[in-house]
């Protein structure tokens, strides 16, 4: 399979079919690691950690602690009889 060098900024990069991103798993942000060979470049996809969490799990667990604690802000403002201070 052929690719093609391109410009990318100031930098250059290739443009990887779409037949090889989906054999490989590959999605955007996916670390591909280069190693040099005597003949040519060889690219390894890095193995992804199975015990990352997504931005968007990480997102929705932050807001809901955020909710859990403004919840009890409002318990503490309550004095022991249940009436407010």
């Amino acid at each position: 399979m052929k690719a093609r060098l391109i410009r990318i900024g100031n930098s250059r990069g290739i443009r990887i079919p779409q037949k090889m991103i989906e054999l490989y798993q590959l999605k955007e942000g996916s670390i591909l690691e280069l190693e040099e060979r005597r003949d040519g470049i060889l690219i390894h996809r890095q193995p992804v950690a199975q015990n990352k969490v997504s931005w968007d799990v990480a997102y929705q667990e932050m807001a809901a602690d955020s909710a859990e604690d403004s919840e009890w802000t409002e318990w503490d403002a309550v004095a022991g009889d249940g009436r407010g201070v």
